[in-house]
């Protein structure tokens, strides 16, 4: 039980989602030529820090958590786990990552997952969650980091394919977020936490929402026609991201907004997925030096 409330409090389903997109990023910049003993270390590493950020997320909700019906039953609220052993194992999870990541990548990655860590427990957790409606844009980019550590892991340089993989990742972030944010409405509400809908409203949401897929459909793409993905990346983000757009813009004539939001957030999942499984085996063709920024 014990185990279980320490493995519960590091959030292990955000971690395995973050890993299917650090591979994606990772397999991307390999070309084929992939360094299995670098993904391992990598992907542990980055998953002992992601970890360890949630932990630490953990530790600073605790006030809003008990208020929420989703969360009012976390091991840290119920004090199953008491806050001293909870940060000391979140510490422990940053460093053994830390250490992984310096040992065996390079200190352009760990910078970029250090710096992610930075931004969603002391940015995004501390401040932005709780007093900005614009919480979710500073998350965004904590949540794009995994991609774009995984390829740095291989490029050691932040070029091209890197800023596409920020930009991308972040936007997917935006309607799947919100899309959370709108399931769990009345829990936001009770806890004061001013998320867009809270903030703004849900039919106000749906528009932004449908912009940001909109212009993630865009992003996904770009892979494509840089020349560091094929026709079958091409084909899979233009159908996938059509059929998400189509979902979002008909948000607008949605019956139940919570129905409507849990089909949008799955597929989100769908998409992400399948787009780092696309970028894994049909990269493109570009030429070894890859282009710095």
């Amino acid at each position: 039980m014990i185990f279980r409330d320490y493995l519960s409090v590091a959030k292990p389903g955000i971690v395995l989602g973050n890993l299917v997109s650090v591979a994606g990023g990772f397999f991307l910049a390999s070309r084929g030529r992939i360094d299995w003993r670098l993904l391992l270390a990598t992907g542990l590493g980055i998953a002992l820090v992601v970890g360890s950020g949630c932990v630490f997320n953990n530790c600073i909700d605790r006030d809003i958590d008990c208020k929420m019906r989703r969360t009012c039953r976390r091991a840290l609220v119920e004090g199953r786990i008491s806050l001293r052993a909870a940060l000391a194992f979140g510490v422990l999870l940053g460093l053994a990552g830390s250490a992984l990541l310096y040992g065996h990548t390079n200190l352009l990655t760990l910078g970029i997952v250090l710096s992610g860590f930075c931004i969603y427990v002391c940015v995004y957790s501390l401040y932005m969650k709780r007093y900005s409606s614009y919480g979710t844009l500073v998350g965004s980019l904590a949540g794009a980091v995994p991609p774009l550590a995984g390829y740095c892991a291989v490029s050691n340089q932040f070029d091209l394919g890197a800023l596409m993989l920020l930009i991308m990742f972040s936007l997917w972030q935006l309607p799947h977020a919100y899309a959370i944010a709108i399931l769990h409405l009345q829990d936001y509400k009770a806890a004061k936490i001013p998320v867009l809908p809270v903030a703004k409203g849900v039919p106000f949401t749906k528009k932004r929402m449908a912009r940001y897929v909109g212009v993630f459909m865009l992003a996904s793409v770009l892979p494509t026609f840089s020349r560091y993905t094929g026709l079958g990346y091409l084909v899979v983000a233009l159908a996938l991201g059509g059929y998400w757009l189509y979902v979002a813009w008909n948000g607008r004539n949605a019956v139940d907004d919570r129905l409507w939001a849990r089909k949008l957030f799955l597929f989100s999942i769908v998409m992400i997925m399948a787009l780092s499984f696309m970028m894994s085996l049909d990269f493109g063709r570009f030429p070894a030096s890859f282009p710095r920024i």
